[in-house]
């Protein structure tokens, strides 16, 4: 992590509360991003990741809670932070009528960077756009407004790059490519705070919060989340297959095949793990319950 005079955190949140009108699309967040990181927000359309994120770049305002990044209000002191963060809406934000060499050279200018041309260069090149600097945007696929909406986000370097969706339309190659550079940056100590509802990226964060209707689920690293989950152990023996459902099987595993003493008989061992969406559906699934039984006892 990287020391600096806003302490280690790049991002907190406190019973954070967003509503339009009778809908609450945030219900009392509490989350805390520390330098240096990758902060994954996992969840489905319409779990209430976009609405957060826009409320930590400033673009939109909370009805209630406390929000801070690098120690600063986007709102009260949105003048200090604006050149420290970059930000890459879900839609990208662009200038159609413009080339995108000018596309990100406009961002250049508002961040008021000295000799930029080199600059704009350098990030075009990274999102493999060198080639169509020169032509202008609305010709350009969606997966090419990705990639310079991303190179508008990155331009002036910021030290929180929020990214909403930031690979949607991308190639598997190019995608794989965008999170190299995610990793270079955050060992930099940039932070990089990022949603996604793809359960591959998912488990390239660091930490990972798992959001439905506005309501974290879990946070944690993706290693404990997947400790969350369940084994099934698929074991031959004598020519007949049984199946055994254990939870750790780092742990169980030793004392479920000191049944089998380890005989000739058994011929093959299979071990079958949850995968990160069968945990998330868990989770959703015990939510739905969780709220139902609420319901129920207050009628």
């Amino acid at each position: 992590m990287v020391n600096g005079v806003d302490g280690q955190l790049a991002v907190e949140i406190k019973s954070l509360r967003k509503s339009y009108g009778k809908l609450e699309a945030l219900k009392g967040i509490n989350l805390k991003v520390e330098k240096g990181t990758i902060f994954g927000l996992l969840g489905a359309n319409g779990a209430g990741k976009s609405t957060m994120i826009r409320i930590l770049v400033g673009s939109s305002d909370a009805s209630s809670g406390e929000v801070k990044v690098l120690g600063l209000s986007p709102f009260r002191d949105s003048h200090k932070l604006r050149h420290r963060i970059g930000y890459m809406p879900q839609l990208p934000a662009l200038y159609d009528d413009l080339s995108a060499f000018s596309n990100v050279q406009f961002f250049c200018s508002a961040h008021g960077i000295d000799n930029p041309k080199q600059r704009v260069k350098k990030v075009l090149e990274f999102t493999s756009l060198t080639a169509r600097q020169n032509d202008t945007v609305i010709g350009f696929s969606g997966g090419m407004k990705q990639r310079l909406s991303l190179a508008c986000a990155l331009v002036h370097q910021p030290d929180v790059l929020f990214l909403d969706e930031p690979t949607a339309g991308v190639d598997p190659k190019l995608r794989e490519q965008f999170w190299k550079h995610f990793r270079e940056l955050a060992q930099q100590g940039k932070t990089i705070f990022v949603s996604t509802h793809m359960m591959d990226e998912a488990m390239l964060c660091d930490r990972l919060a798992i959001m439905n209707q506005g309501v974290v689920l879990v946070q944690d690293t993706p290693k404990n989340i997947m400790q969350m989950g369940h084994s099934q152990v698929h074991v031959w023996s004598g020519g007949h297959e049984q199946v055994f459902a254990i939870e750790d099987y780092r742990a169980q595993l030793p004392i479920l095949l000191r049944k089998f003493n380890l005989d000739s008989s058994v011929t093959k061992i299979e071990i079958e793990e949850d995968t990160l969406e069968t945990i998330v559906l868990k989770l959703l699934k015990q939510t739905t319950v969780e709220e139902s039984e609420r319901e129920a006892n207050h009628v």
